[in-house]
């Protein structure tokens, strides 16, 4: 789920997002995006329109949230977090962006569903920054100094490397003959950690 989604503790709200968001992936394997309706969403998830509305703008909206959530379900159960520090978690989080994009080509979603491509692309990229975010808000909490919101310098460095993240494994997915995401990911670690690992220090000195 989505980490708007995950911050809902409701049960019912949890319950009924995970009804709309499973109705509007099966209604994909057989129906265009475009084809789908608000109201074909709502029926297959046995609620009204007005309950879509309750946590929807529109079915873009919850198809952002979907592939978000796919994203971070997959980072869920491979136990992925970033403490804004870590090489291997942030290596991790890259396999996982490699690894979600394979996934849905085998679930023919880029096939098919060429048309929202960059929804998806956002949607990712998003989820991605959301995780590197959090961490490094973790890790500067975690400091001797007082714990505070990210600064300007580190919301784009969480911004820029979570575009270069997905960026480069969509670069990589769509090279013919690509190696495997194990020998891919060290590359792409290698030149976004500088971001990820930059100090407050190094930034000012840099001005």
């Amino acid at each position: 789920m989505p980490a708007s989604d995950c911050e809902v503790r409701d049960p019912r709200i949890r319950r009924t997002r995970q009804m709309l968001q499973s109705a509007l992936l099966t209604l994909m394997q057989s129906r265009a995006f475009d084809e789908i309706a608000v109201q074909d969403i709502a029926e297959a998830a046995t609620v009204n329109r007005a309950t879509f509305y309750d946590h929807y703008t529109d079915k873009y909206d919850l198809l952002r949230a979907t592939i978000a959530g796919g994203f971070h379900q997959l980072l869920a159960e491979r136990n992925v977090s970033f403490d804004g520090t870590c090489p291997s978690a942030a290596l991790a989080i890259i396999l996982a962006a490699c690894d979600f994009l394979v996934q849905g080509h085998a679930e023919g979603r880029c096939n098919k569903q060429s048309a929202f491509a960059p929804l998806v692309d956002e949607a990712i990229t998003t989820a991605i920054r959301r995780v590197l975010a959090a961490g490094m808000a973790g890790a500067a909490a975690a400091s001797p100094r007082p714990a505070r919101a990210l600064s300007m310098d580190e919301q784009m460095r969480a911004t820029a490397a979570s575009a270069a993240i997905y960026s480069a494994a969509r670069e990589w997915f769509q090279t013919p003959k690509h190696p495997p995401a194990e020998k891919i990911a060290p590359v792409i670690l290698k030149m976004v950690l500088p971001l990820l690992t930059a100090q407050e220090e190094d930034v000012a000195n840099a001005r």
